[in-house]
């Protein structure tokens, strides 16, 4: 406890992410690292934070996001640092912001990330990770390279397999990618730009991931009546390469196929016996992504949430836009796009089973470039803490936290990361377990979650007293 300490957590309750029981200690940070926990009556600090009633958790790894670009366009990360996100997993569903050289033009999906195109501006991966860390951002990033962002710029034609020199030169971009600090490749299978991508293709492109100590995530080919299929090719890619998978946002889509998410749990479980494998979900009954008829045919209600043509109808049901427009349902969507939805399609008994399965991390999934975003956007952390854990106690706190932590940097390979321990980065989230919950609805979706009262990264404050602080401390992480 000699010299004097940058920041002083005192009187707190401290959930360190591993599912320990909590306990009442102080937590001291010097040069952007616990340097103690615990009775520290006699320290001294350059700033303190009087914690009394409320929890000290290490900081949120938000396990699936698309904030490619808002790492850089708004900095701050207002969406997930004021709900206790300090670190997050960009790149995922195949869509990635680099590799891809100004000029060649984003299709559907990709337009999630930026419909102009014009942040699709680096050449390399490198040139990406190099502008992060020339202009941090206020939250940790570890990235995943899109095999959809490779495909787009090594195929004349979106509908067919890929040959094998193309297949060739999206696995050099794919390594290029590895090399200059990404953690691993996603698919986005499900998608128009690589429904066409056979097993095989899937397995070359991602060839360097073993020799790079990547991992491989997916937004699996169907998570409806074929998601038995799905997850059993996931599994086999894994497999084949020798490394991790992660199964991003699992669920069970469409009303057939409502309860099946016992069939999927048993079949994720007696797979992980043999081989890695993670997984995340949101918590929420409702997807968000493109505007299509097929998608619209299987949900209960869809809210539109961006038209490019119509930007006046985001936030309406496309059933009311069918109306106001005179026109059937497909022709509706036609004169809407390109555009963006969320989708009511999914069981909340399914949706709590597979959220309080024991290995199943935390992920938003938001989009943050949608004029009417999911709710999921602001709200999923505070939601699994308010909702689900406080109130219908689908598990308990310290698991909650732990699956938002620990269990998270252990999956992704994020060292120093996830739990509270002397050593490890001073990433850390301070709430109120009394009231924390998500103020983000489908009706309001763009607001900051209640109870957070304060949250770290690398030793620097970056969200206090409901506002950004303006601090940008985050770092472009690595896998270890």
């Amino acid at each position: 406890m000699s010299g004097r300490y940058s920041l002083l957590i005192r009187n707190g309750t401290v959930i360190d992410g591993t599912r320990a029981p909590r306990f009442a200690a102080d937590l001291a940070v010097r040069g952007g690292r616990i340097a103690a926990i615990g009775r520290l009556a006699g320290a001294r600090a350059d700033a303190e934070i009087d914690a009394t009633g409320r929890i000290v958790a290490p900081g949120f790894i938000d396990a699936h996001t698309h904030d490619d670009r808002l790492l850089l366009s708004a900095p701050d990360m207002a969406p997930k640092a004021s709900q206790g996100v300090t670190t997050v997993i960009a790149g995922n569903c195949g869509i990635s912001l680099a590799p891809l050289p100004a000029g060649v033009k984003p299709v559907p999906p990709m337009d999630l990330l930026d419909g102009t195109g014009a942040w699709f501006r680096f050449p390399t991966f490198a040139a990406y990770v190099e502008e992060l860390r020339a202009k941090p951002a206020a939250t940790n990033a570890a990235l995943l390279v899109g095999h959809s962002t490779l495909r787009v710029q090594a195929i004349d034609d979106l509908g067919r397999p890929a040959s094998g020199a193309e297949i060739a030169r999206m696995r050099a971009l794919a390594d290029e990618a590895l090399a200059a600090g990404a953690i691993g490749v996603s698919t986005g299978l499900w998608y128009e730009p690589a429904s066409a991508a056979t097993t095989e293709e899937v397995v070359e492109v991602c060839r360097p991931l073993a020799r790079r100590n990547g991992l491989y995530c997916t937004h699996m080919r169907d998570e409806g009546d074929r998601v038995l299929e799905s997850l059993e090719e996931t599994f086999r890619i894994g497999r084949e390469l020798g490394v991790p998978v992660v199964v991003s946002h699992h669920k069970v889509m469409g009303r057939a196929n409502h309860g099946r998410s016992r069939q999927t749990l048993a079949l994720i479980e007696a797979r992980m016996r043999a081989q890695r494998i993670g997984l995340d979900c949101y918590p929420y009954c409702a997807s968000s992504t493109i505007l299509t008829a097929s998608r619209v045919e299987v949900a209960t209600k869809v809210l539109v949430t961006w038209s490019i043509p119509h930007p006046e109808l985001a936030g309406l049901e496309l059933a009311e836009i069918e109306k106001r427009l005179g026109l059937p349902t497909e022709a509706a969507i036609a004169k809407l796009l390109p555009a963006g939805a969320i989708y009511f399609s999914m069981d909340e008994a399914d949706v709590q089973r597979i959220l309080a399965f024991e290995q199943t991390m935390v992920g938003s999934d938001g989009l943050p470039h949608d004029a009417a975003p999911h709710p999921r956007l602001w709200g999923t952390f505070p939601r699994v803490l308010g909702h689900y854990a406080r109130r219908l106690s689908l598990f308990p706190l310290e698991t909650a936290v732990y699956k938002m932590t620990g269990l998270a940097a252990q999956i992704f390979g994020l060292a120093g990361r996830g739990v509270l321990k002397e050593g490890n980065a001073a990433d850390i989230t301070i709430f109120d377990a009394g009231t924390v919950d998500e103020a983000a609805s489908f009706a309001q979706p763009i607001q900051p979650a209640r109870g957070i009262d304060a949250v770290v990264v690398n030793g620097e404050v970056v969200w206090r007293d409901g506002k950004a602080t303006g601090a940008r401390p985050g770092q472009v992480l690595a896998r270890s």
